[in-house]
């Protein structure tokens, strides 16, 4: 399976914010949400960055709680890790480990399509499992 089945699984919506938002507002966004990445994109949907629950505490513990007023253009990810829709499941897992990102944003012809996250690459991993497990015991009682 790719991206592409993942997302037709879970849907292409996305939480995004623009390059001048605050860190409070997506601070904001982070707990309305219950996710732990916003991407950050410009006004035609180009991904800027990408601001996550990591990169909160980090804007925090360097400048205080000052930092909060600031936008995210200065604390963002800026080298964001992206895949496509084509992109195997397997490419996934392997870009999200080598990169220690819980969060690839899909990107199509250059402008954001969705966003995958570990949770979603697990979901798809268990329900591989149970198929798979399922088959041999249809086969084997068959």
């Amino acid at each position: 399976m790719s991206v592409q089945g993942i997302l037709k699984e879970k849907g292409c919506a996305v939480v995004t914010a623009s390059p001048d938002a605050t860190v409070m507002d997506a601070c904001r966004l982070l707990h309305a949400n219950h996710i732990g990445a916003v991407v950050v994109v410009d006004g035609e949907n180009k991904i800027q960055g990408i601001f996550t629950e990591r990169d909160v505490v980090a804007v925090i513990a360097k400048r205080g709680t000052e930092a909060l007023k600031g936008s995210l253009e200065h604390v963002m990810w800026k080298n964001v890790y992206c895949c496509s829709k084509e992109t195997s499941v397997n490419g996934l897992m392997d870009a999200m480990n080598r990169h220690k990102a819980r969060h690839l944003p899909v990107q199509t012809n250059g402008r954001l399509t969705g966003i995958v996250s570990i949770g979603d690459v697990v979901r798809h991993h268990i329900r591989a499992i149970e198929v798979e497990a399922e088959y041999i015991r249809s086969y084997i009682s068959g």
